[in-house]
């Protein structure tokens, strides 16, 4: 069976790796997941991943989880777009998460970008997710 939102997927092993205080999550790799994870690494909600592949031959991405003093550094990871329902913004109306404390992912004609990112290039698109 296909998977319909696979950059889901991937945000949810990372929400689940880290409730159950897992070192690292294993999950499909695409241009767009690595994208998003060095998003995520450049602003420190994770340690880095690394580009492999399985038993059966096909890429994987092995993600590195963070934690501060035993809690989860990632508090809660939102996918906003959805296959069935795209958000985009455009730069003055991207989204603050909890009044900057968070970050957006957004897809832009410059690449994946956190909000502030798209903010200093001054560009919109379509908004991934949101991390607190």
């Amino acid at each position: 069976m296909s998977m319909s939102d696979p950059l889901a997927d991937m945000l949810t092993r990372i929400r689940n790796g880290q409730r159950a205080n897992k070192k690292a999550v294993l999950s499909p790799s695409s241009k767009l997941r690595q994208r998003v994870l060095d998003v995520l690494e450049r602003e420190g909600y994770i340690r880095g991943y690394v580009n492999g592949s399985s038993e059966t031959g096909k890429p994987e991405i092995n993600i590195e989880l963070k934690y501060h003093e035993g809690e989860p550094v990632i508090r809660e990871i939102k996918r906003i777009s959805k296959p069935g329902r795209r958000v985009y913004s455009s730069v003055q109306d991207l989204p603050r998460v909890r009044n900057g404390l968070g970050i957006s992912i957004v897809s832009t004609p410059k690449g994946v970008l956190s909000d502030a990112e798209a903010r200093a290039e001054n560009v919109g698109g379509e908004v991934i997710c949101t991390v607190f």
